[in-house]
Formats: structure tokens, sequence, C-alpha cells
């Protein structure tokens, strides 16, 4: 057989090798992810400061302050 077309074939086979390789490892990684339990509860959000200095607000703001009292709070449309 021709030299150019057993390196073209050997090409081949190594490209389809590693294709086969790749989705095997795709396939290992999926059925890795299904048997571990899910991890939403491992993560807690931690809680945001409302000011630079680190500080929460203490009192509630205009809108939870007019909820609260029993009216309705103005409710903003963008333009």
């Amino acid at each position: 057989m021709h030299p150019e077309i057993l390196r073209e074939l050997a090409a081949q086979r190594g490209r389809e090798m590693r294709e086969r390789a790749q989705q095997g490892a795709l396939a290992r990684m999926s059925r890795r992810q299904r048997r571990r339990p899910p991890m939403a509860d491992e993560y807690a959000i931690p809680a945001i400061p409302d000011y630079v200095d680190g500080s929460f607000r203490t009192e509630p703001a205009a809108d939870q302050a007019a909820s609260e009292a029993g009216q309705a709070p103005a409710v903003r449309h963008a333009a």
C-alpha cells in the first residue's frame, strides 16, 4: 500500500480513537454527576451588607413601612 495512504489511514484512526475517548470521558462524567446528591444545600449565600461600611439597615425601608401600615406601596414602572 502507498505510504501516503497508510499515513492518512493512521491519522483517520487516531482522530476516531480520540473522538471515542472524548465521548467516553463525557459519558463517565455524566454518570458521576447523576450519582452525586444535589449540592444545593451545601452553598449558603452570605448576607450582603446594605452599606459600604458593612453595616445592615436597622429600620424598614419606605416601601416596607407603607405596606406594614396597610397601604399599598407605590409601584413605579420603567418608562
